[in-house]
């Protein structure tokens, strides 16, 4: 819609929000409403002048309604204005079709409206993912992927980690839950997740907001296919309510503290993974980091091997994807915490299939430099390999030399890691800022 109006330089009556709504095909509407609703198809662009009151509110009811097609928007034409009646009515609705008006009769409007051109470009959320749907409909996957498997490459780019993270998540779908359900971005997210039916979602939050939400920002989800939960309202309020109170009793907390707690929708979504509801949750686009694993610290808590909880960020850079670590959590870790960060963060990168080679970073490299914080990342870089002497771990090192190959041949010329690194641990929160 948005194409359709710079291309026709057509003016936004309403619903400017909306402007992202897929055009599938024109549909000019001439003859009486009731022949006309019969010929409507899913994202429609209905073409009518703009005295044709009953065509008007014929497709916004159309739209509206069960029985018919969700429609892509309305174009009128002609130079006559808009009824203020119907202007007036249209005003009245909280979320209405993307109604535009230009001052051309129908006949050459519906004859330009055949010579726009439509791009794709990156904001473009709604033609990707339809891109998406058409490319996994009609494009042999098995001979793609053979052909692809030959092509020999060092690393793994941006691309191919994104690609991969899809058919695996595909190939192995999982049941996730939002927190966040009341949030536009999580929402364009899960618009984009379920078109292309990567993994089951559950969203918290009520049910009204978030149906306001995706009709405010015109997000191409049908609610009634969403699976949402209301935390006061969910049946297994009570259940869950007993097992927090069972963990954490201990710690003074009481059944009263219990259900409270579980209004928070952090507490309830962790408590959906710990029951084995969900198999994870994704959290932190509106909740603050502590809020986000306070929770899976007290219910979850870490795996029996393992002491610290810590992070990692994967940056998908224009040829190639980094892990860094931990950037969020441990504000001023020990050597052995730190070591800890780095084996972890190591492990994370595996999982995600990018080769780790590990710079513990300083401000020094090797032996070049001394102080406190120099000991602290050479004591971790000792222990991270006598724990893991399988990995490539290479401490303390400073961030040229870890990611430049010349600066590395002159600071570090043997080491493995120098000018190669994939991970990168930085030795407290103040050095990565």
């Amino acid at each position: 819609m948005r194409e359709v109006a710079e291309q026709l330089q057509a003016k936004v009556l309403y619903g400017e929000k909306r402007l992202n709504n897929l055009v599938f095909n024109y549909l000019i509407a001439a003859m009486q409403m009731q022949h006309a609703i019969t010929q409507l198809n899913d994202n429609d662009l209905v073409v009518t002048p703009s005295d044709r009151g009953d065509v008007i509110m014929g497709a916004l009811q159309a739209h509206h309604s069960t029985n018919y097609p969700n429609l892509a928007g309305i174009l009128l034409t002609t130079e006559c204005h808009l009824e203020n009646s119907i202007a007036q009515l249209i005003a009245g609705l909280s979320h209405p079709l993307p109604i535009l008006w230009v001052d051309t009769y129908t006949y050459p409007t519906a004859s330009r409206l055949q010579t726009i051109y439509s791009s794709l470009e990156a904001g473009d959320m709604e033609k990707i993912n339809w891109s998406i749907e058409l490319f996994d409909k009609y494009v042999n996957l098995s001979i793609l992927e053979h052909l692809i498997d030959e092509i020999e490459i060092d690393g793994i780019t941006p691309k191919m980690f994104t690609y991969n993270l899809i058919q695996t998540a595909k190939a192995n779908k999982r049941h996730i839950v939002l927190p966040e359900g009341k949030d536009n971005r999580i929402l364009k997210a899960v618009a984009t997740l379920t078109s292309q039916d990567i993994v089951d979602i559950t969203l918290l939050g009520e049910r009204n907001r978030i149906e306001r939400t995706i009709q405010s920002y015109g997000i191409q989800l049908d609610i009634d296919k969403l699976n949402i939960i209301d935390p006061i309202k969910s049946p297994k309020l009570e259940q869950y309510t007993q097992t927090l109170y069972k963990a954490r009793k201990n710690k003074g907390v009481t059944l009263e503290n219990a259900k409270d707690m579980l209004m928070d929708v952090s507490y309830f979504g962790t408590m959906m993974v710990y029951a084995g509801d969900a198999d994870g949750m994704v959290s932190g686009a509106i909740n603050t980091t502590g809020n986000t694993i306070r929770p899976a610290l007290q219910i979850i808590k870490t795996k029996p091997e393992y002491k610290q909880v810590s992070s990692v960020f994967f940056m998908c850079l224009e040829d190639r994807v980094l892990v860094y670590g931990d950037c969020a959590i441990n504000a001023n870790p020990t050597a052995e915490q730190l070591a800890e960060i780095a084996i972890i963060s190591a492990e994370t990168s595996q999982t995600f299939g990018v080769f780790p080679r590990v710079a513990l970073l300083s401000y020094s490299s090797g032996n070049s430099g001394i102080g406190e914080d120099v000991e602290r990342v050479k004591q971790a870089t000792i222990v991270a390999k006598k724990r893991h002497p399988d990995l490539l771990f290479e401490g303390p090192i400073q961030y040229d030399a870890a990611v430049d190959r010349t600066v590395a041949a002159q600071k570090m010329p043997d080491s493995k890691v120098a000018g190669e690194a994939t991970v990168f641990v930085f030795p407290d929160l103040k050095y990565r800022q």
